[in-house]
């Protein structure tokens, strides 16, 4: 279990690096995830992602529902509290830019180009160490109504990975 999200890990954060360098980031590529090794995002994420969850249940006669000593719910709440840490650990993610303020508005801020550089190579690198050939435009145009980006950012984004927001060019003909 252990060994499977490691390989995992090894290969996300080398896609994410060889995309990182195209994008000029090389430093932020290498650097790209390494919370993930923290025990208290590491033993939570394996549990979630290799413990044969959510079915794990089957393969454990006489436990009573409970994996490592751990219910399914108990699995699901620390992978959802290492999620949460890793988020705020790690600028490349969008949901470290949204800011609820105390009177329950919600402040979407603008990530600065290196962040939204590792965001995208770290969507186009998540893909490629699970198999596919680069569908990062699939990929966001199925998750981009969950995100809360600073139009900014979504422009920028939307403009690297080929989705409109063309200009019209000025002094061009019209026919």
């Amino acid at each position: 279990m252990y060994l499977k999200y490691l390989r995992y890990m090894i290969a996300h954060k080398w896609f994410v690096f060889v995309e990182a360098c195209k994008l000029g980031i090389p430093w932020l590529g290498f650097l790209h995830d390494w919370s993930k090794f923290l025990p208290d995002e590491w033993r939570p994420y394996t549990k979630y992602f290799y413990g044969n969850y959510p079915d794990w249940h089957r393969f454990a006669p006489g436990t009573k529902g409970r994996l490592f000593g751990l219910t399914k719910q108990e699995v699901q709440d620390k992978f959802d509290l290492a999620w949460l840490k890793h988020i705020h650990r790690n600028r490349h993610h969008w949901q470290w830019w949204v800011l609820r303020e105390d009177d329950g508005d919600i402040k979407v801020l603008p990530m600065p180009d290196r962040y939204r550089k590792e965001m995208l190579a770290d969507w186009r690198g998540a893909g490629k160490a699970q198999g596919y050939e680069d569908n990062t435009k699939t990929w966001y145009q199925a998750n981009k109504d969950k995100m809360q980006l600073h139009p900014d950012t979504r422009i920028w984004i939307e403009e690297k990975i080929g989705i409109g927001h063309k200009t019209a060019v000025r002094g061009a003909r019209r026919s």
